[in-house]
């Protein structure tokens, strides 16, 4: 099994031997096992990340065993997500504050929301005068002012 242990300074020299798909969730971990497909017959279908503590997986970020010798990038994986607009900021500012107040874990960019399927969220935003639909796409909520990437 090859464990994959940091991330890694990547220079055009070196090759990358596999690309990653994660969820949001999925690349919060930084100490779990990957079944990958991709990998050759020979060699074992898993992959474990055993990283330090306190990393925020990004995608774009390659990773790499203690001998540097596999290299791993990270892909956000597509999923299912409530994707919200607002014909005006006003609405759709107040839509992010209602959700923040749930604490939901929320993508935020300069004209639309996004989040994880939750119909009871769903049915709070009908009555905000927002428009929201499901779709899949990758996601890549706010990491919170306490986190920090490593």
């Amino acid at each position: 099994m090859i464990i994959l242990t940091k991330k890694s300074k990547f220079f055009l020299r070196n090759k990358v031997n596999l690309e990653i798909y994660l969820t949001a969730e999925e690349r919060t971990k930084v100490k779990q096992k990957i079944r990958v497909d991709t990998i050759s017959e020979n060699e074992n279908k898993y992959i474990k990340l055993n990283l330090e503590r306190g990393n925020v997986l990004m995608e774009g970020d390659i990773l790499t065993n203690d001998d540097e010798s596999f290299f791993v990038e990270i892909k956000a994986k597509l999923e299912p997500v409530i994707t919200v607009k607002a014909l005006d900021t006003l609405n759709l500012l107040k839509a992010a504050y209602h959700l923040g107040n749930r604490h939901v874990s929320l993508e935020i960019n300069s004209d639309y929301l996004r989040f994880s399927p939750n119909h009871v969220l769903e049915s709070m935003l009908s009555k905000l005068g927002v428009s929201f639909c499901q779709e899949t796409a990758p996601f890549y909520p706010e990491l919170g002012a306490y986190k920090h990437e490593k």
